[in-house]
């Protein structure tokens, strides 16, 4: 291709491109102050010199290193404007600029550096196409060389469809189809056909339901690409297919009964499940080839997994009434899931769990993915076809069967949570027995499976099977092993945090004793000195234990709090952060230790002013926030108020954790790991004010400062619904302190007034509304309140109900199907909107009894859909 820069600006430019790949620093920035003036000052001779570089450079790297440079300039803002510097180049540029990329597109002898150019060429495609300036040349090449004899040529092609299908949305459907039906059924080239597949799967997805309904007969080529494919390439052919199955899982119902009958070979070894015990480490010996094809099997079972939940979880009314097809994705699951290497159950014994090596080999994929099973189609698909082999494999002598079936009913326990309520007795009796196991490993399952139910079936498995459980619990705080005795420790905090204190009682004793033997073993001869993950995981226990247990706990104060003070005292190196702040908590939730009061109230103080051991200890501030609150809560009326505030917000740049959102369309920096402190912090505000009460009067003034604009806080829930129960903590401590003034008052309701009118979040709509009313009641009332600020909540009511009405009506308009598939969502929805109305009639009853309003209330609450009347699939035992 003919020169189109003097020679001198190339050889300026192979000189700074040569340096920019340099490893020395000071060369590279260099190199790039020099590319930045040269932008600065003649942008469209550098920018089409980088271009014919690319072309003409001697080497691969320097081109696609100059195709990637130019692709990162051509839409970069320049120093000076606002504009990319793109927008800065003439016609003739652009025209020259687009040429030469055509030429590179079309005559790179490189499969690697062409690969390069279609990324600038599909990039710089769907840039113009966005300003306006569509690229026809581009669109008349491509289609051209989809029929070159040359397979890099047609793979190109494709490639460039795939990455700006815009090139193709606006012609003739059957000619589009036609262009990709020949690429997908390519008979040369492997690579041709995926990157048709890839265009295709883009075209879909860009196309509206119109096209998408001309174009269905494209999904048989694109699925005929999978049957004659070699084993090493399924994984890359399906990871393409998924995105379009989670996005449009329509487009594959008629398909569905083929996909069943390809995929499950994939997913399901041929063989009887489940199988049998292997000898030795469970793999024998294997040849460096059997271990690749191990890896490539595993590969191909994991994206056909991965394919066949991704379309569950998108449409699944659609999967769960094709018979065989939840049956085998649970199997699949199952026996990816009994996969454990046999030969590392010593290093496993030996691990912190924080840093368990065992972890990586661990099968995490296919348990996530029976959880997910689980959540997307329900009890009454997953629980009968889990249960055809789960009490098969508790009873198989492979240890790693045994495992996996206690896994698999925690995995599916959230999902299947309100069919498994009806089978809940014969689950137990099978889970419970397993405590007994020979193997750590099953026993440890066993303790994860009941915290897991505990959780997701929290209340109902405690009042029912408490004396079961507990007879299981209790006696593995004994077991040998450290992995095993620490995770029975924390399955009884899930189990006391659904429990009636009454149903504890009992067995508060035995466990106890059985949590301070853990800690503190004593110093006989057979004692080992505990493991810091264990005494940290029995703090945490018997903090849950004392809070569930209440005064009760008082009995065991004098054998616990001397060794949490003891901890506080001299746990002050860096690898006892995480036990410090545990005995912290659990201290702090022991509320009759006003015996020790000065001394832990010290400690605390000490810590709080110490220079952290650890700069990167991000416990410590949120547990001393949790833990003063707790003693403010402890000593009440003898509490001192010591309270320090501050807005957090100016302390976010200190912090670490950024989060970038797109807002107005901007991208905007936001430091979340400073959310959870802020919220934290207005939540021991609530608990101070709510203790103290009249004391809390001398931050009052500062307090409504920072309450009143947090209520528009957006980024964090919490933080908003924290303000909005202080707001008439506040006032009622200001009223009862006689320092509450009209200034306090009017800057009050005029904050709510406008948040009410402006919220669009249902949930907190209802918190505002609850917030106005408590408010109202603490001066005194309707009377007391300025009729400014009534006409003021009423506006804002009336434009809340015209939204709601809005929203409604536009739900009901969606098809049948839509709803069904987005029930759980609606329902919840719904419910919440059910709240803010409820609340706003509550605000109007106080306002005036007879308000016209009610009327209006009234005809939105019965524009819902009410879809709690319909009848639920997954509610009941027996099918409707």
């Amino acid at each position: 291709m003919d020169a189109i820069v003097p020679p001198e600006v190339t050889a300026e430019l192979t000189q700074i491109l040569s340096n920019l790949v340099l490893g020395d620093n000071v060369i590279r920035a260099n190199a790039e102050k020099a590319v930045n003036d040269r932008l600065s000052q003649t942008p469209e001779l550098y920018l089409l010199a980088l271009a014919q570089f690319a072309t003409s450079a001697d080497t691969e790297v320097m081109r696609s290193f100059s195709l990637v440079l130019l692709r990162r300039l051509l839409f970069r803002s320049s120093s000076n404007h606002r504009l990319a510097l793109y927008d800065h180049l003439s016609a003739q540029s652009l025209a020259t600029l687009e040429r030469i990329l055509l030429h590179s597109l079309l005559h790179e002898p490189s499969f690697v550096v062409r690969r390069k150019t279609v990324d600038t060429v599909s990039d710089l495609a769907n840039n113009a196409m966005t300003r306006g300036r569509p690229w026809h040349a581009l669109q008349v090449q491509s289609f051209s060389m989809a029929e070159s004899p040359d397979p890099h040529t047609r793979e190109a092609t494709f490639r460039v469809f795939a990455g700006s299908p815009n090139l193709i949305m606006d012609l003739q459907t059957d000619s589009v189809l036609a262009v990709l039906q020949k690429g997908l059924e390519d008979p040369q080239s492997i690579d041709v056909r995926l990157a048709a597949l890839h265009a295709s799967v883009a075209y879909l997805a860009a196309s509206d339901l119109s096209q998408q309904a001309q174009a269905l007969s494209l999904l048989y080529p694109m699925l005929n690409t999978l049957p004659t494919l070699p084993h090493t390439h399924l994984p890359s052919f399906l990871s393409t297919l998924t995105p379009l199955a989670s996005t449009n899982p329509g487009l594959f119902q008629p398909h569905l009964p083929a996909l069943l009958s390809f995929l499950p070979p994939l997913i399901v070894p041929p063989f009887t499940f489940p199988p049998p015990a292997q000898t030795g480490n469970g793999k024998g010996k294997a040849t460096e080839s059997d271990r690749v094809k191990d890896d490539e099997d595993e590969e191909v079972r994991k994206v056909a997994l991965e394919f066949m939940i991704s379309i569950s979880e998108a449409r699944p009314n659609m999967t769960k009434h094709v018979e065989g097809w939840t049956v085998v994705v649970v199997r699949g699951c199952l026996e990816g899931m009994g996969e454990i290497p046999e030969d590392e159950t010593d290093i496993w014994l030996e691990a912190d769990p924080v840093d368990d090596p065992t972890d990586d080999t661990y099968p995490h994929v296919y348990e996530q993915s029976l959880d997910r099973l689980a959540c997307a189609l329900g009890g009454k698909a997953v629980l009968p076809a889990a249960f055809q082999f789960i009490p098969g494999m508790l009873a198989s002598h492979d240890w790693r069967l045994r495992h996996a079936g206690l896994m698999a009913i925690a995995a599916i326990a959230e999902g299947t949570n309100k069919v498994m309520q009806h089978e809940l007795g014969k689950v137990v009796d099978l889970v419970t027995p397993m405590f007994a196991d020979a193997h750590p490993r099953v026993r440890y399952a066993a303790c994860q499976c009941i915290g897991q139910l505990c959780t997701d079936l929290e209340e109902v498995i405690q009042e029912r099977y408490n004396q079961q459980l507990f007879g299981a619990l209790i006696p593995a705080l004994e077991a040998p092993e450290p992995r095993v005795h620490s995770h029975a420790a924390a399955a009884l905090i899930n189990f006391c945090e659904g429990v009636e204190r009454d149903t504890l009682i009992p067995y508060l004793d035995p466990i106890v004793e059985r949590l301070l033997k853990l800690l503190n073993p004593g110093s006989t001869d057979s004692a080992k000195p505990p493991k810091r993950y264990v005494q940290e995981q029995v703090i945490t226990t018997l903090a849950m234990v004392a809070d569930a247990s209440e005064a009760t706990f008082a009995k065991h104060y004098s054998a616990i709090m001397p060794l949490l003070l003891n901890v506080l005292q001299n746990a002050n190196s860096s690898e006892y952060n995480i036990l410090r702040v545990k005995a912290m908590e659990c201290a702090g939730l022991i509320d009759i230790f006003r015996p020790d009061a000065n001394a832990f109230v010290e400690l605390l103080m000490r810590i709080q002013s110490a220079q952290p051991a650890d700069p990167s200890d991000t416990m410590l501030t949120h547990y001393l926030i949790a833990t003063w609150a707790k003693v403010c809560q402890a000593l009440g009326p003898d509490a001192k108020a010591d309270v320090s505030i501050y807005d957090e917000d100016e302390q976010l740049e200190e912090k670490e954790g950024w989060e970038t959102i797109s807002m107005d369309g901007q991208q905007v920096g936001i430091k979340t790991s400073a959310f959870e402190e802020k919220c934290q912090a207005y939540e021991t505000l609530v608990i101070y004010c709510s203790t103290l009460n009249a004391r809390f009067a001398p931050y009052l003034t500062q307090s409504l400062e920072l309450v009143l604009p947090s209520l528009r806080f957006y980024f964090h829930e919490g933080v908003r619904e924290a303000c909005a129960l202080l707001v008439p903590m506040l006032l009622a401590c200001g009223k009862n302190s006689g320092t509450l003034t009209n200034q306090m008052v009017s800057a009050t309701f005029s904050e709510l007034v406008n948040d009410i009118g402006s919220e669009t979040d249902s949930s907190f709509l209802a918190s505002l509304y609850k917030c106005f009313c408590d408010s109202l009641r603490v001066i005194g009332g309707p009377s007391a309140l300025s009729p400014e600020y009534v006409d003021g909540v009423i506006e804002a009511t009336k434009r809340q109900l015209q939204s709601l009405a809005d929203k409604r009506k536009s739900r009901a308009a969606r098809p049948a199907a839509e709803l069904s598939d987005d029930k759980e969502d609606l329902m919840l929805l719904e419910e919440m909107e059910d709240f803010a109305l409820e609340d706003m009639s509550k605000m109007l009853v106080m306002l005036d009894p007879n308000h016209q309003l009610f009327m209006a209330v009234s005809s939105v609450r019965d524009l819902g859909l009410h879809l709690s009347q319909w009848e639920s699939e997954d509610e009941g035992s027996t099918e409707g």
